[in-house]
């Protein structure tokens, strides 16, 4: 409830023959141009740099944002009852309180809080942006997000569960004007000289489609050979309001497809397929909005026939969200179902 995202997303561009785009750019047509030596060189510099423009590659963004459009629509399910209270303290600190009923996770008391910094580098952004949650056991969660430059940022994820360090994350993203680099250290450790080391790299190569790499590389004496390393290709092609997306390697493929169909109605499809189980899944996912009516629905289907929802309303006036969850599956015979309250 308290994370402070923010994303950004590419435009599109087409050439035409000379004369439709002197006009497009409101220059005058190329019979009416003197020949004289000086506006000559003016009127090809003007064309020269509308081109310029509309044909200038954007950032597209890291590798992990590559799927977050068709997993955005899938139905994220939860099981139970569960009790939330978000209370601001000020414009930049914030406290929640999380009660959670289930016999699938362990229920109890969580207390959260999210301090967002002041240093801006867009109206929609400000960092350093803390997370964590801890329960009455110590167990904790913790998230830091800092942008150090207009196109440095890095994030740090850390988890304790009965006084051990469960896992820890460091990434850091360098972002150019038409490429998106990282590198990520998961689980490093110097006793047992052990840890995950990912690199990836993404590039702009038209408007629509961008190409890049990703590079897994694990070491310690768990692992066969005490090192192994995975090289996956992956690239995303967007046109309009679709966007194909996908990732290649070694271990299998996965595909997604994202179209927003209306302002009320957006669709996924995403097929993973695994070669070392030999097994493949599809998921048809699709969200529903109704702004006037405060509502926001999700739904999906998988190739295992899991159908879930999840209903989120609004409780206008009031600064309450009802939130209705349920998944079932008749080939198995079973189903759940979970109801949540936001308060704040």
């Amino acid at each position: 409830m308290g994370n402070v995202l923010a994303a950004s997303s590419g435009v599109d561009a087409a050439t035409a023959r000379s004369n439709s785009v002197a006009a497009s750019l409101g220059l005058p047509e190329p019979a009416a141009i003197s020949s004289t030596e000086q506006s000559a060189p003016s009127v090809a510099s003007e064309v020269s740099d509308a081109f310029g423009k509309d044909n200038q590659l954007e950032n597209p963004g890291t590798v992990e944002e590559l799927h977050k459009k068709c997993k955005d629509v899938q139905a994220i399910t939860f099981e139970g009852a569960k009790i939330m209270l978000n209370k601001g303290l000020s414009n930049h600190f914030q406290v929640s309180h999380t009660i959670n009923m289930s016999t699938t996770v362990p229920s109890g008391y969580r207390f959260g809080a999210t301090y967002v910094g002041t240093k801006q580098y867009s109206p929609t952004e400000a960092f350093p942006v803390l997370l964590g949650d801890i329960d009455p056991s110590g167990n904790l969660n913790a998230n830091v997000i800092h942008q150090f430059s207009s196109r440095l940022r890095c994030k740090f994820a850390s988890q304790i569960q009965e006084s051990k360090m469960m896992a820890t994350q460091l990434s850091t993203d360098y972002r150019g004007n038409d490429f998106t680099a990282s590198i990520t250290l998961g689980n490093p450790s110097i006793f047992t000289n052990s840890g995950v080391v990912v690199g990836q790299y993404l590039q702009s190569v038209t408007q629509r489609m961008a190409l890049g790499a990703e590079v897994a590389y694990q070491y310690g004496p768990n692992v066969p050979g005490r090192q192994i390393a995975i090289v996956s290709a992956l690239g995303r092609y967007s046109n309009g309001d679709s966007i194909w997306s996908g990732t290649l390697g070694p271990s299998g493929l996965h595909l997604c497809y994202y179209q927003k169909a209306s302002e009320q109605l957006q669709i996924g499809v995403e097929v993973e397929t695994s070669l070392r189980m030999q097994e493949s899944v599809a998921t048809i996912a699709y969200q529903i909005d109704l702004p006037k009516a405060d509502l926001v629905f999700r739904g999906s289907i998988d190739s295992n026939w899991h159908i879930s929802g999840v209903l989120e309303k609004r409780l206008q006036p009031l600064p309450f969200s009802f939130a209705l969850s349920g998944r079932m599956n008749h080939v198995k015979n079973n189903f759940k179902l979970g109801c949540g309250l936001m308060i704040g």
